[in-house]
């Protein structure tokens, strides 16, 4: 059996981040798929999803985090091409990624007590991002 469903998130700028765990789960519910998988896509070359235990401290750390490993900057490549001032956009969400698959059991999601389904603005303007959520399984 497969299921496909959208999840809409707006963000607000570089940085932020938004809780998808229970979009996903209810996602996962109207599936009716006991066992297999779902599988969470952003659209979007500066998008990335994650899991994270989602409170404040962490919310702040792991984009300050990206920030000190490829600052922003017109230093990139990227930055000589379009001079838009988002080389690091693209890169910190090539390192994060922008997919997640999770374990479905008994038709729910399986993460551990402090594992949230995360996406992570990486762009430094705010957008309309689109989540893709596909669920396999029997």
């Amino acid at each position: 059996m497969t299921h496909q469903d959208q999840i809409t998130v707006h963000t607000k700028k570089h940085g932020d981040m938004h809780d998808l765990t229970a979009d996903v789960q209810r996602i996962v519910a109207t599936s009716k798929v006991k066992i297999g998988i779902g599988h969470v896509f952003a659209i979007g070359s500066t998008a990335a999803i994650g899991v994270i235990e989602f409170e404040p401290g962490l919310q702040r750390d792991l984009p300050e985090t990206l920030d000190r490993l490829m600052p922003p900057s017109r230093n990139y490549g990227h930055e000589q091409a379009w001079h838009d001032g988002n080389g690091h956009s693209h890169l910190q969400a090539t390192l994060m990624g922008p997919s997640l698959t999770v374990p479905i059991t008994n038709g729910k999601l399986q993460l551990g007590t402090w594992q949230q389904i995360i996406h992570l603005e990486c762009d430094i303007h705010a957008r309309e991002r689109t989540i893709v959520v596909t669920v396999l399984g029997d």
